[in-house]
C-alpha cells in the first residue's frame, strides 16, 4: 500500500495504541486525509479497532477517506460469516464494526483462494441473510453518505 507514492505515510499499530496517550494518536488520525487498512483477520482487526478506541473515533472523521483491503474492508461490515472466522474474539461470533450495512465476500475466484468461488459466495450470502457483495480483486465498493457504488473492472455480485 505504501508503494503508491503518497506524500507521506504514517503507521499506527492498533495493538500498541493503548500504550500511547490517546490525545497524541487521535490528533494524528484527525490530521490524516486517508486511512489505509490492510487485510489479515477481520475479527482480530475489529477487536483491536474497538480496544484501541479507533472504532469509536471513525464515525466522527467525515473528512477522512477510508480505504480497506480485504479484511480492512470486511471489518467495516456488520458481520463476516462463519466462512471467514479465523481468530475468535473473546465475545465470540462473527460481528465486526457495522459502519456499513452490507457484508463482503472478498477475493472472488482468486487463484490463491480456491474456496472463494461464486458457488461458495452464494452459500455464504444465504448464511449472512442480509445485504452482501461478492467481489473480486478488481472491484471496489465506494460508500459516500450511505450511498453505495460498485466500481469494477472485474466481476462481482450483489446479494440483496
Amino acid at each position: 500500500m505504501t508503494e503508491l507514492e503518497w506524500k507521506s505515510v504514517g503507521v499506527l499499530e492498533l495493538t500498541a495504541l493503548p500504550s500511547i496517550e490517546k490525545e497524541h494518536w487521535v490528533s494524528w488520525v484527525r490530521k490524516a486525509d486517508v486511512l489505509l487498512v490492510n487485510g489479515g483477520d477481520a475479527l482480530y482487526l475489529s477487536h483491536w479497532m474497538r480496544e484501541s478506541g479507533l472504532a469509536e473515533l471513525l464515525p466522527s472523521l467525515s473528512h477522512l477517506v477510508y480505504v480497506g483491503f480485504s479484511a480492512g474492508s470486511m471489518v467495516m461490515t456488520p458481520r463476516i460469516g462463519e466462512d471467514f472466522v479465523g481468530w475468535k474474539p473473546p465475545t465470540g461470533g462473527d460481528s465486526t464494526l457495522g459502519l456499513v450495512d452490507f457484508s463482503i465476500f472478498p477475493h472472488l475466484d482468486h487463484p490463491s483462494c480456491p474456496e472463494n468461488t461464486m458457488a461458495d459466495a452464494e452459500r455464504w450470502a444465504a448464511e449472512i441473510a442480509a445485504p452482501a457483495y461478492a467481489i473480486d480483486d478488481q472491484t471496489a465498493i465506494k460508500v459516500v453518505d450511505g450511498v453505495v457504488e460498485v466500481i469494477s473492472e472485474g466481476h462481482w455480485r450483489a446479494f440483496p
